[in-house]
């Protein structure tokens, strides 16, 4: 049987298809963009459909490559800002894609393992310290809210049409081929040849940071894993970053004498901790592999690669 990854043409998704790929997976892929035949071939994709989250779609992929074992679904929107800027556009391509798809899934393929890639934004600002799953989710953006949804539409089809579904709540996720966000705007400041950079917040504020490639390990891990119908897991490590060593990782690896400051102006709804408690992923068990300051070297050797 197949395995399928929804939105797959993005960050996580492409990182994905070839760990599933070198795992042996025969995979398959729906979501928006195109992926031409040489591409898809490096990525160690079957097939790629470029479109939305809808049954002719889904059906297609059906004839082309068999009813699917497992679903990774990771279509849906990716940006707070954006979410702002287009709350309607994120509610579709998050929740309505979401919907359409456990609709699918409850006519056609009712037995299919589904991993559900949400995020920590569920959780809010008002968290200190490590935020455990049980914690209560106070989203603060459309982003976030859209995210809860989305769970809560698996939760439902879990309860009363028994939908196997696996929700990780993933952090701070960064890794190669990542093209937005702190870690590539810092980058692209330095190769514009600055050397005085001055971010905004405190330099205080802690993420929990985790490398893609440990990522997709760990969303692959979890198809495997046989457990309850509905599960919720935080996808982090557990160790806090401040944003102010991140920086210094960066313009450490970048090299130069490059000077790093903060403005001290807060963004309205950043939060000032956002760690995952990782107990539940230590039980199944799973360890993160690549820590953070060697994470931030690698990310900044790629970004230096594809810029020629």
């Amino acid at each position: 049987m197949s395995v399928w990854v929804t939105g797959g043409n993005g960050f996580i998704g492409r990182h994905l298809i070839r760990q599933l790929a070198r795992e042996g997976e025969s995979v398959y892929g729906v979501g928006h963009g195109a992926i031409d035949e040489t591409d898809r071939r490096k990525l160690g994709l079957r097939d790629w459909i470029n479109g939305e989250i809808i049954t002719p779609n889904l059906d297609g992929l059906v004839q082309r490559g068999g009813a699917p074992s497992a679903i990774f679904h990771l279509a849906g929107g990716s940006s707070v800002a954006r979410s702002i800027e287009q709350p309607y556009e994120d509610f579709s391509r998050t929740v309505a894609a979401t919907a359409s798809l456990l609709e699918w899934l409850r006519h056609s393929v009712p037995g299919c393992r589904l991993i559900v890639a949400s995020s920590a934004a569920v959780y809010g600002a008002h968290h200190a310290g490590a935020i455990s799953e049980q914690d209560n989710a106070q989203p603060m953006s459309p982003y976030g809210h859209h995210k809860l949804i989305m769970e809560h539409l698996c939760r439902s089809y879990a309860v009363s049409f028994g939908i196997r579904a696996t929700i990780v709540r993933l952090f701070s996720v960064y890794g190669p081929l990542l093209r937005k966000q702190l870690l590539w705007d810092l980058c692209l400041r330095l190769r514009e040849g600055q050397r005085e950079l001055v971010l905004g917040g405190t330099g205080n504020e802690t993420r929990d940071w985790i490398d893609v490639r440990d990522v997709v390990r760990l969303l692959a891990e979890l198809a495997r894993a046989d457990g309850a119908p509905l599960k919720v897991l935080n996808g982090g490590s557990g160790v806090p970053t401040k944003v102010a060593e991140i920086a210094r990782l960066v313009t450490k690896a970048w090299g130069g004498n490059i000077s790093v400051r903060f403005s001290g102006v807060v963004r309205a709804g950043d939060p000032f901790s956002l760690v995952a408690d990782a107990g539940q992923l230590a039980s199944i068990p799973f360890s993160w592999r690549i820590p953070v300051q060697d994470g931030i070297a690698q990310y900044v050797s790629w970004f230096k690669g594809q810029a020629h």
